[in-house]
Order: structure tokens, then C-alpha cells, then sequence
């Protein structure tokens, strides 16, 4: 293909994108927005069980991202806000920067890994339970708080809130608190069904935390390999590359919106394979029903 072919293919390409995106624009806004403000842990439930499908393979537990630069598109897409916009999202808690970010009317997070469905119900329990970060961050890690940092934990960079725990050994009596109060809270506080495999591979992630702390990395155990992707921490401490970090911990602010996502159910994990029957499907029919558009989607390397 010659540079005028490739130029005029690439028009081409551009306007029937700006077309079926206008497209889904006039279909969705004919349609009532009922996007829900909130949902019931019945319905939350629902969704979750409903449109997942079953368990499926990938090569990595992918407890932590090993993206460094996820954070740099943060910028261009806080331009292109819709009022009824929803996100999709794929992996950990790296949608959660995003997410308080960005500021969806809701989240669908679809894995092909049950065990991300449960380490983000694991996710679910300690954001909706903790008081602020620090109280987060003793809970995940299975580490006394700090205590020079008690009293005035509100205003601290992530930085010194993380350097903190340095040095902090993790206590098996406060892994094993932290395992019984997840499990209550969300089969007693919420309801959830949830299966002996779920409760195991919550208290496969509780451990892993425990286990590595703030050196948690995209593999547990982490091989030699491994070493290359950055830590839970480093991931923390990063920016969108111009200074300005939208970690969902630089901030309290940020860490209230997600606990805020969480507790009204509004941030949805579902199994499935981005090539599967069910999964995909069904949310963009229930994100359509309602009369909203997936104007975010995150795949990371899928």
C-alpha cells in the first residue's frame, strides 16, 4: 500500500468510527437512562453470578499490574466525559486509579480468572471496612499501623504513607482477622453466596499480601523474572508521567470514591473470556437496556 492509499484508508477508518460511535450515541440517548445509582446486594449478586462464565485460564495470577505507565492516557480521557458513561475493565485494582479518576456511573470488571472475581470481592470487603487509607493499607498488608502516622494519616503523600510500613513485620493473628472479617462481611453484611473455592482464593490474595507486603508483584511467588514489574508500592507511588498521580491512594479524596463505588455496589467483577459466549454480552446488554455507553475500556494486554 502506497502513502495515498494508506492516507485515504486511514479517512476512511476515522469516519466510519466517528459514525458507529455516533451511532450508539443516538441509540443509547433513545433509550431512558435508568443506569442505577445504587445496587441492592441481591441484584449486585445477580449480576455477578449471571452473566459470568465458567473459570478460565491465564498464565499468571496477576495479583498486582506490571503496566508502569497505565496512569499516562488519565489526562486525555478526563476530557471525553459522558454523563452516562460506564467502564469496562479487565485485571486487579488498577481500575480502581482509573475508576475514581474517571468517575463512571459504574464499572463491569470481566476476567477470564475466577481469581480475580475473588480478589477483587477481597478488594470489596477491606475498601468498604477501612476508615481511611492507612487503615486500608494495615488491613491489606496484615501490619500494625504505623504509629507515628495515627494522628495525622489525612494529608500524607503516598510516598511516606507506603515508606511507613518499612520494616513492619506482618502478624499471622491479623492475617487471620482480616480472612474471618472478609468472609463475614461479605457472606453475613452482604449476602453473597459465595463458594468454598471463593473463600480459598480470598485467603490465597490475604496471604499474598501478608506474605510480600508492599513488594507484592504481578506473580506470587515471584520468580527471579518476575522482578521486572514493578511492586504494589511502586505502582502507588507513579504519576501520568507529567507529575500528577491518580492512584485511587494518592489521596483520601480518591480512596473515599472507591470505598464510596464499593458500598454501593457499583463496581461489578464478572468471569469471562473476552472471546466467550455470555459474559461481554450480557453487560453491554444490560449497559445498553439502561440507556448508557462503555465510553472507557481498558484490556491491557488481552
Amino acid at each position: 500500500m502506497n502513502r495515498r492509499q494508506l492516507l485515504t484508508a486511514l479517512v476512511v477508518a476515522a469516519c466510519l468510527s466517528a459514525g458507529a460511535v455516533a451511532g450508539l450515541r443516538i441509540r443509547a440517548q433513545s433509550v431512558p437512562d435508568t443506569l442505577p445509582a445504587a445496587l441492592s446486594d441481591k441484584d449486585f449478586w445477580g449480576l455477578v453470578t449471571e452473566y459470568s462464565e465458567p473459570d478460565g485460564f491465564f498464565r499468571s495470577d496477576n495479583l498486582v499490574s506490571n503496566e508502569r505507565t497505565f496512569q499516562e492516557v488519565i489526562p486525555e480521557l478526563r476530557k471525553r466525559v459522558l454523563p452516562n458513561g460506564v467502564y469496562l475493565g479487565v485485571g486487579p485494582d488498577q481500575n480502581f486509579t482509573y475508576i475514581s479518576a474517571l468517575k463512571p456511573r459504574m464499572a463491569f470488571i470481566v476476567d477470564i480468572r475466577r481469581g480475580n472475581l475473588d480478589q477483587h470481592l477481597f478488594y470489596k470487603a477491606l475498601v468498604e471496612m477501612s476508615s481511611d487509607r492507612l487503615d486500608f493499607l494495615s488491613r491489606l498488608f496484615a501490619r500494625e499501623k504505623p504509629l507515628a502516622l495515627v494522628e495525622n494519616a489525612a494529608g500524607l503523600t503516598t510516598n511516606i504513607l507506603f515508606d511507613a510500613f518499612i520494616g513492619i513485620e506482618p502478624n499471622p493473628e491479623l492475617l487471620q482477622k482480616n480472612v474471618d472479617e472478609i468472609e463475614k462481611w461479605l457472606t453475613v453484611h452482604h449476602g453473597f453466596a459465595l463458594t468454598p473455592d471463593d473463600l480459598r482464593g480470598i485467603e490465597y490474595v490475604a496471604r499474598a499480601f501478608f506474605s510480600e507486603g508492599p513488594d507484592l508483584r504481578y506473580s506470587f511467588p515471584s520468580p527471579r523474572l518476575a522482578r521486572v514489574f514493578p511492586t504494589y508500592s511502586e505502582l502507588q507511588k507513579t504519576d501520568d508521567g507529567t507529575g500528577t498521580s491518580y492512584a485511587y491512594l494518592a489521596s483520601e479524596e480518591s480512596f473515599r470514591a472507591i470505598r464510596e463505588y464499593e458500598r454501593k455496589n457499583l463496581i461489578v467483577p464478572v468471569i469471562g473470556d473476552f472471546a466467550g459466549p455470555k459474559a461481554l454480552r450480557a453487560v453491554g446488554g444490560y449497559i445498553t437496556t439502561h440507556g448508557g455507553l462503555v465510553n472507557y475500556i481498558y484490556t491491557s494486554n488481552v
